[in-house]
């Protein structure tokens, strides 16, 4: 049995190496910091609200979900169990991974882009509104004002380009931000790792530390580890096909019986 791309992918394949291809290229382009940094706070919006939907399913109370102008965030809810906090912490880098993989889904299953980019503009505007507005009125403590103009003006954008852009244009945009939360998630896991190894810096592998009694930078290799396979099992179920020859492999499949 041998893979190749499908033939209905190559349009989805060719976008997608696209939108990779730009992004690397930002990477090395003096001050591209300001065109991605949009991206960027996307991307820690889905990594906190991977953390505050963790928290609710397990039984736990979103305290609140805050967003910060240099791209970091903060979720805080109340400690279930050691079940309930492993699940909690690692739901950060693991589901801005799994976003990005279910945006890359959504497209090989031919999910109009509008639709996908809609319906991610209405997830974070929920986010913003029960998480980093209600939930922290409702504890007696102010909302962010940089989480709420951010949890506003992402969801408008999102919703304008639904709207108003082309359909490649559209698509275009769904790779792009499906990159942007598998790439940032691998090199924020990175950057756990070295964290991990050389300071004390208060991260999610040191939650899990805590929590579990086993070192962080376990914790930091175990997710690098299920992020590639996330990865790989994506990538393979977007892009091949399987094909089987048209004759079996075996000269007696196919024989008569002889009694």
């Amino acid at each position: 049995m041998r893979f190749k791309i499908a033939h209905d992918a190559r349009p989805q394949v060719a976008t997608l190496l696209w939108a990779t291809a730009l992004t690397v290229a930002l990477w090395f382009i003096p001050f591209a910091e300001v065109l991605t940094y949009p991206f960027r706070i996307f991307v820690t919006f889905v990594h906190e609200g991977g953390h505050a939907l963790a928290a609710l399913v397990t039984g736990n109370s979103v305290q609140s979900l805050s967003v910060s102008m240099d791209g970091s965030g903060e979720v805080y809810s109340t400690a279930g169990g050691m079940l309930s906090q492993m699940f909690v912490s690692s739901a950060g880098y693991l589901g801005a991974m799994a976003f990005g993989v279910l945006l890359l889904m959504l497209i090989r299953r031919t999910v109009a882009a509008r639709v996908v980019l809609a319906s991610t503009a209405a997830l974070i505007l929920a986010l913003t509104v029960f998480f980093g507005f209600l939930a922290p009125l409702w504890n007696l403590s102010l909302p962010g004002l940089f989480t709420l103009a951010a949890g506003v003006a992402l969801p408008v954008g999102l919703f304008a380009v639904a709207r108003y852009a082309g359909a490649k244009v559209a698509a275009f945009l769904v790779s792009f931000l499906a990159v942007q939360c598998v790439l940032n998630a691998l090199f924020d896991l990175k950057s756990v790792l070295l964290l991990s190894t050389f300071t004390n810096a208060h991260t999610d592998a040191a939650n899990m530390a805590r929590a579990t009694g086993v070192p962080e930078i376990f914790w930091a290799v175990f997710w690098i580890g299920v992020a590639f396979l996330l990865l790989s099992l994506a990538l393979r179920a977007y892009s091949v096909s399987k094909s089987k020859p048209a004759q079996p492999d075996l000269p007696f499949e196919d024989s008569p019986l002889e009694v």
